[in-house]
Formats: structure tokens, sequence, C-alpha cells
């Protein structure tokens, strides 16, 4: 190899400049204390998934439904296709659009950006121009990868997105090639456009030789460097992009696979989207940190539970748009193998928790979790109670949490309920290129403002945190969070609403459903499908979209002229209760 450190594309730092103040950084005593006390990494990511793929070559990293690789395997398959990366002329530092589903291809293109030193952006795939277009100029993404083949053409999609991007240069693809993209198999396995561009600086695309490129890129990356960005639920508008940084995001999924007792005997499901950071800390991530193995699922309950089954899955993370799921034969037998169900997203029953728990052996934990930071779970020798009730003690020892009384910085004693309020290692300082939020995101002393309340509860002397509702106004649609106020802006730009309130509704299966109230402009009242279509028009990922509508003359105000939205969530509350009881009353009379 006769390549030098100053011929290397990855020597500088990309579209993502560390200067310009969009990026808040950590306090500097905190970036000292936390690599000093190992809180913080010195390595970059990929080179920790590197170290962990070099002690356990021959154990599986990761099942699916049709593949499955070692860990060495996918060590030298993700070096190559980070050569190609880099030999498309993309910088270190780089944002790179993620639209994909669970599948092999994801993972290998997750850590061979990485170690490219590229910024995956983790969008989703049911993201459409709305969401993608103002993130992706907002971080001056250069390429977007997307996944072919599905009922939506998302190739399609992503080559009109870049039409007029001031930065967009690339679509690559995984699954089946497409000729008017580049593949991942083709920037990493030797195809013409990436072989090319390597052979003009003096290298070939051998594994030994992709390694120590990687190798050259990574002295090049400091922990204070984004390694990805996660996006929020969306508090107002579209989603806020979330910097997470080299030194703290493997740990992260350390100390949470840790306060789990995963080894690398460890066999761990996923079954909710692997780019959320809820598949990347607790799935990817946190099962590699120890040298486990993923096992990864899709969405679809009863081929996944399968999945467990044949691949005999030791753990299992359960999010509330799967809880009813538990209840499926298929569950039966994927149990038998489970040491662990952790559950997340929503209050659990006495029912649910029996059904993922038991005394042989087996226990139900809860999580608690966001993609700002902070996560606790419940230690699996906790007290019954406190692993059905409460979401657990943090993580991290650096770890800090406060309950404040909402919209002040006075901390309220245990038992109750405020604001939830953290800070820590892994918990960001600041939303990027946000200044406005931030200043009412975050108190004065650095703490996150979570906008979710809570309460400290003691159960045989130990602190747990519980969860007891939500400030934001957000829809939790199985996971899938959705910004009331966002949908109404939506809305409103159609010429026959006047204005629109957006709640939760009661599901059975999803747990919340989005709900309009609607003022109508004149006398016309447009139906449901009407409304749907209009908010296809404009671009926006289907699962924001309300599924059910109520016209109303005007809507409730409080005693201060503000939306009275509790009453609306009491008034659809009541009308899907008395709907289920009179379908159940139906039932028994036919």
């Amino acid at each position: 190899m006769t390549s030098t450190d100053t011929h290397l594309p990855g020597a500088g730092h990309g579209a993502l400049s560390d200067g310009d103040g969009r990026l808040v950084r950590y306090p500097p005593d905190r970036v000292a204390t936390y690599l000093a006390d190992g809180a913080w990494r010195r390595e970059p990511l990929g080179r920790s998934f590197h170290n962990i793929a070099t002690r356990f070559p021959d154990r599986p990293a990761v099942i699916t439904a049709h593949a499955a690789m070692t860990y060495a395997e996918l060590d030298a398959r993700t070096d190559r296709v980070a050569a190609g990366l880099i030999g498309l002329g993309l910088e270190v530092g780089d944002p790179v659009i993620f639209q994909l589903t669970n599948r092999l291809d994801t993972v290998v293109a997750w850590y061979g950006c990485v170690k490219a030193g590229l910024i995956p952006v983790a969008t989703l795939a049911a993201h459409r121009r709305h969401e993608i277009s103002d993130i992706s100029r907002k971080i001056g993404a250069v390429a977007h990868i997307v996944e072919a083949g599905g009922s939506f053409d998302l190739i399609g999609f992503a080559l009109g997105h870049g039409v007029g991007h001031p930065t967009m240069r690339h679509v690559i693809t995984v699954g089946a090639p497409a000729p008017e993209a580049l593949s991942i198999t083709g920037t990493g396995g030797g195809a013409a456009p990436a072989e090319s561009r390597l052979e003009s600086l003096g290298v070939d695309v051998g594994d030994s030789v992709a390694r120590q490129l990687v190798e050259q890129i990574e002295r090049h990356i400091t922990p204070t460097d984004v390694v990805a960005f996660q996006l929020s639920g969306g508090t107002t508008g579209t989603p806020k992009v979330i910097p997470r940084l080299h030194g703290e995001y493997w740990n992260n999924a350390l100390w949470y696979a840790q306060s789990l007792g995963w080894t690398e005997d460890t066999r761990v499901a996923h079954l909710i989207p692997i780019i959320h950071n809820a598949g990347i800390s607790c799935g990817l991530h946190a099962a590699h940190s120890v040298g486990a193995c993923l096992v990864l699922a899709t969405a679809d309950a009863r081929s996944a539970f399968a999945l467990m089954d044949r691949s005999r899955a030791t753990d299992v993370l359960i999010g509330h748009g799967h809880y009813q799921a538990l209840e499926l034969p298929e569950f039966d037998r994927a149990r038998v193998h489970l040491r662990t169900v952790v559950l997340s997203g929503a209050k659990v029953g006495a029912e649910l928790f029996a059904r993922a728990d038991s005394g042989d052996g087996r226990r139900a934990v809860q999580l608690f979790g966001m993609s700002e930071g902070l996560f606790t779970v419940t230690p699996r020798d906790a007290p019954a109670r406190a692993r059905q009730t409460t979401v657990g003690t943090p993580i991290a020892d650096d770890d800090e949490i406060r309950i404040l009384e909402p919209g002040s910085e006075t901390p309220v004693p245990d038992e109750q309920i405020g604001e939830l309020c953290c800070r820590g290692p892994y918990t960001i300082r600041g939303y990027f290129d946000a200044a406005d939020h931030n200043a009412i995101a975050f108190t004065s002393e650095g703490f996150y403002r979570t906008g979710d309340l809570a309460k400290m509860t003691v159960i045989d002397g130990v602190r747990y945190l519980s969860i007891e509702g939500r400030i934001k106004d957000v829809i939790n649609r199985g996971g899938e969070k959705v910004n009331a106020g966002e949908i109404e802006l939506l809305l409103v730009r159609h010429p026959a609403v006047a204005t629109a309130a957006v709640v939760a509704m009661p599901d059975v299966r999803l747990g919340e459903k989005a709900c309009a109230y609607l003022v109508p402009t004149d006398n016309e009242r447009l139906t449901l499908r009407d409304i749907q279509d209009h908010l296809a028009g404009l671009g926006v990922a289907k699962y924001k979209w309300p599924e059910r509508i109520e016209w109303l003359s005007e809507l409730p105000q409080t005693n201060v002229g503000k939306v009275d939205k509790k009453r609306l969530r009491r008034d659809i509350e009541t009308k899907v209760i008395d709907e289920n009881v009179a379908l159940t009353d139906e039932d028994r009379t036919s």
C-alpha cells in the first residue's frame, strides 16, 4: 500500500464543521471526567467493534430469517464497505441518510459507514419528503442509502430527493442492485465505481488493505466526534437531530448489556426497527459490545417468534406495540429458551407481566430509554413489584436524575410526580442546530427536560424510577412517536379545514392512534380518506396520518383560551370504549 494519511479523502471533517456552533459540546470538565473514569472511550466506535470481532471471530454476530454472519465475516465485509465508501470520495464527518429495514445488509451498511468515519442519519423507511427534506439539508447529507424492492419505491424517492439538493452526491442501495444507483455490495465488494476510485488512490480492495485504510481513517476520529445522528420523536415540527458521539455511544450499549447480565453466549432478539436508537443501543451495539449474537427479526410477530425459537434466543426486547402479540401460540414456543423479556413503552399489567415472567428462571424486566440519552432498566434480581411497576434504575454510575416541578428547577420529593430531567455521559447537551429549542429543553445546569412525568419510588430500600405520563403532546403509536402539533399544522393547509386538534385515542394493538378533531371552513366535511390523501400529497409518513376524524363547530377552550385537549381525549376515550362495548354485545347476541 502506497497511500499516506495526507492522500486520504477522510483526512478532513466533511460537511459537519466543528466550529460553526450548531453542535452543542459537552463542557470540557465533563469530557475530562468521563474520559478519566472510563465513561467515555478513547477509541472510535468502529474499532470497538473490530476488537470484539477479533476476540470472538467464529461466533455468530447476526442471524436473520434468511442469512447469518460470524464476527470475522462481518468485520471483514464492513472493512471492505468502508474502503469502498472512502473510494467514492466521501470524507470523515459526511452525513449519510439511512432508510433501511431489519436485514443483514442494514447491519453491514451501518458498520461500514461508521468505520469510514461517516455519520449515519437514522431516519425510518416509512419517512417521506416532509420528514427527510429538512433534515437532509440541515445536516448536509452527501449520500442516501435505501432499500431496493418493497411496496414503495425508495430508490426513486431518493433520486428525486437528490435533485437540486445542495450536498447530495450518491444514492446507494441494499438488496437488489439498481442500474441508477450504487449498491452496498458494489461499494464494498469490488464493483467498478468503487474499485476504480480506489485504484486511483494506488490501493487494492483486498481485506488487509481495507483494514489498513480503516485504521488510517480512525486516526482522525476523536471521542468528541459525532458517530451518528438519531432523530427525536418530534415535539414541534419535524424531528430534531440528536448527535451521538464516538466516546459515549458504544458504552451506552455496553452498560445496557451489562445491566442484563449478557455474555458472549447471549442471543438477543430484536423486532422493532434496528435503525431506531433502541435498535442500535439495545440490539446491535448492545449484543456486539459483549460478543453476543443479534437475532434480527422483523415486526411480524409470528415470524419473529418462529425465528427466536429456531435460533434459541435468550433475551428479547418487546415494545408496547407487540404487547398483545405475547398471547400468540408462537410465543409459547419461543419463550422456552428465553432468559429475559424486556418490556418497554407503556405500563405493564399483571396479566402481561405474568405471561412474560416465570418461576423457572425467566424474568420480565422493564426498560425506559430515549434517543437523547438516559436508559433505566429494572434489574433481573429486583423484586417482582419493582419489575412490574417501575422502569428501574440508571445503567451508568455517572447518570444523574432529577424530578422537578414542571417548568421549574425545583426538585420534588420521592413519591411525588414531576418532570423527569437527566444528565450524564451519554445524554446529549443539545440538539443539533436548534439553539432556540435548546434554550428551553435544558436546565441551567445542563439537565435535559424529557417532557415525561415521573416519580422516584422506594421499594425495599431502593429508589426506582416510575413513568407516570408525559407533558409533551406526542402520540405513541406502537413505539413510533407522532407529534400532534406537527400534524395539526399540516391539516390546516387543506382549504376545507379551519382549525385542527390531534389527540391520542386508545387502541388495543398499538396502544394509541391519532384522532383529528376538525373545524370546517364552511359546510364541507371531508372524509377520512380525503384527509389521508391530503397528507400523502404533502409527503407525510403514513404512520403519522390520523386514523379517525371528528368534526366540531368549534374546538373546546380552557379558561386561558387554549384548546382543551384533555376534554378531547376524554371524549374520544369514551367513544372508543362505548363502541368496543357495543361490538362485544353484538358478538354475544349474534
